[in-house]
């Protein structure tokens, strides 16, 4: 006979300050995780982008290149390339291992809030302040974007590329869903800016951070509401949503020095972690682990579920 299978364990989530990383950078604008989650990339308000080994504590290289701010990164799928941007209006591909600048591509014509690869690292997804979504070519030496979406009504504040499809959210208070396949928009209005969008693991939903201090969670194809989380403090600044790696949490930062998690399905707050006194501006989850970075003012914290040994740690 069949045994039943054992029931998965509760996801755990992170909750145990693990390692704090002076970055060093001044305010810290965005930290981002690489592919597999074992690198990570913080950037800085003194222009430069800096690559750590954050379960380790060790910043492995700095780079510099921007003329200003810089305001997002991403690392491409083979860890071999970076692309940045920032507030002097270009987004930059970067070689990782000699620290050069590739291309720098210039054609917004305002600050750049977000990049984004293309699954083979081919494109250079980017949007900005004035008010469009530039799509760049990292293997041709053309200077201008093959593609310029400009359906938004303000500011570009974050965008997300799957497989086919680029996800926006805008100051104007859309979420826009590009399918590039079939070559057709969704926009779904929440009312309120957007500072921050994300798809969910299993590609089914997205979930959109506004001014209004709320999370939203959508059906990507039909634009319905599955889902509101409250609790957390969003009115000024452009803040970071996140997904655990399992979906089955939602985090936020928040202005008030904590980052929050809510159960996605029943909506109830299942943590907040008090991570400084500043505004907590920017959250990344890891890809398949438990485990958050979270950045406030100049520094980076490493958080990891209450179960988690550092490796030298007696089990």
């Amino acid at each position: 006979m069949a045994f039943p299978r054992p029931r998965p364990a509760r996801p755990e989530l992170p909750q145990r300050r693990v390692r704090t990383l002076e970055c060093a950078q001044g305010a810290v604008r965005a930290v981002r995780f690489n592919v597999d989650g074992n690198y990570c990339l913080t950037c800085g308000s003194d222009k430069t982008l800096k690559l750590w080994n954050p379960h380790k504590g060790t910043a492995l290289r700095t780079y510099q290149g921007h003329g200003y701010e810089v305001l997002d990164a991403a690392g491409s799928f083979d860890n071999s390339q970076l692309c940045s941007c920032g507030a002097d209006k270009t987004v930059a591909l970067w070689d990782v291992a000699t620290g050069q600048v590739v291309r720098k591509y210039r054609g917004h014509a305002g600050k750049v809030n977000c990049v984004q690869f293309n699954e083979e690292a081919t494109i250079i997804v980017s949007g900005s302040i004035d008010s469009t979504i530039r799509c760049w070519d990292c293997r041709s030496r053309r200077p201008d974007p093959v593609q310029v979406l400009d359906e938004a009504k303000d500011g570009v504040s974050s965008v997300k590329v799957s497989d086919h499809e680029i996800l926006s959210g805008s100051v104007d208070g859309r979420v826009r869903r590009y399918d590039l396949r079939a070559g057709q928009l969704y926009s779904d209005y929440i009312g309120s800016p957007i500072t921050s969008v994300c798809f969910s693991k299993d590609g089914q939903c997205a979930l959109a951070a506004s001014l209004d201090s709320t999370l939203r969670l959508l059906d990507k194809e039909t634009g319905e509401l599955l889902g509101e989380y409250t609790g957390h403090r969003s009115t000024a600044y452009r803040l970071d949503c996140v997904l655990s790696e399992q979906d089955t949490h939602v985090g936020s930062a928040s202005e008030d020095g904590n980052v929050y998690f809510w159960d996605l399905v029943e909506g109830s707050l299942a943590l907040s972690l008090a991570v400084g006194r500043g505004v907590v501006q920017s959250l990344a989850f890891h890809p398949t682990l438990p485990c958050l970075l979270a950045a406030t003012e100049g520094q980076v914290q490493l958080w990891r579920e209450e179960t988690f040994q550092p490796e030298g740690d007696a089990a």
